[in-house]
């Protein structure tokens, strides 16, 4: 039943004032549509820590359930041990755990991936945080192989993360094959997929060149066929998603997590055509 379907909003924090201002008005209303929660992305390396943890304590602030993302990144134990204090002393509950690359001028220093995070995190705080990690129903694009990019999330999950978001796909036999390889390894916590509103084609190459999402070439090709930002456009991407989570529901999807890029409409137009909310 679509009135059991949760959802969830991601935004990353802006750079400039004006950003801020916008998405104190973009957040104000996505909470309107009963979100179980907001995550706010954490940078290459950290690069938006502070950033990252002022968006997270305003929001806090605001009487916002939110979730902020963490790394290791370039920051030691204690830098990292600190902000969770204050993350628990402000009440917050949520967490996304991720390895998170290191800049370029870092790269020959060791990664410390997302088990050893949450591992840390479970030692040094109990069951206080509820704790997500990420996941890659097409495969991280470092990883050697399928299985094994899958063991990845297992260790990460038995490590003490309680589920894991995908990234952003457009193809649901991608999520249903990854569902198989996670009932084949054992793995029987939630596995949310993320959804990725399509409202610029340019940067949604971009993103998915660097993340190792697949757009398939059908809607390659079709999104072409639209003048960019265009009404046509914006629509044809809508029905898009909308259907892919419609299969994902058939699936057993109980809950989506949306990269929102910081806007209202993509993010809340599919909601209401999935019938998760009434906006009239």
């Amino acid at each position: 039943m679509k009135d059991d379907i949760s959802f969830s909003f991601e935004f990353f924090p802006p750079r400039t004032e004006v950003g801020n201002e916008k998405l104190k008005q973009v957040r104000s209303r996505l909470n309107r549509l009963g979100p179980k929660y907001f995550s706010v992305t954490y940078g290459a390396g950290g690069t938006t820590r502070d950033n990252t943890r002022d968006r997270v304590l305003e929001m806090n602030s605001e009487g916002l359930e939110v979730a902020p993302h963490l790394s290791f990144g370039a920051n030691d134990e204690a830098f990292i041990e600190n902000l969770l204090n204050i993350y628990k002393d402000a009440g917050i509950h949520r967490l996304v755990a991720l390895r998170g690359d290191l800049p370029p001028e870092l790269s020959d220093r060791r990664l410390v991936y997302a088990n050893e995070l949450v591992e840390f995190v479970r030692a040094g705080f109990g069951d206080h945080f509820e704790i997500a990690v990420g996941c890659y129903p097409e495969v991280h694009p470092q990883a050697s192989g399928y299985a094994e990019d899958v063991r990845y999330l297992k260790q990460k999950l038995d490590a003490g993360s309680d589920y894991a978001v995908t990234q952003y796909f457009y193809n649901a036999d991608a999520y249903a094959r990854f569902l198989d390889e996670c009932e084949y390894q054992s793995i029987d916590k939630p596995i949310i997929p993320g959804i990725m509103p399509i409202t610029n084609l340019d940067n949604l190459a971009r993103f998915s060149s660097m993340c190792g999402a697949e757009i398939p070439r059908w809607l390659l090709r079709s999104l072409a066929d639209f003048e960019p930002g265009s009404e046509d456009f914006l629509r044809f991407g809508e029905e898009v998603v909308t259907n892919l989570c419609e299969q994902l529901i058939e699936l057993g999807a109980e809950s989506f997590h949306f990269y929102t890029m910081n806007q209202y409409e993509p993010t809340a137009n599919i909601c209401a055509n999935l019938g998760l909310l009434d906006q009239g």
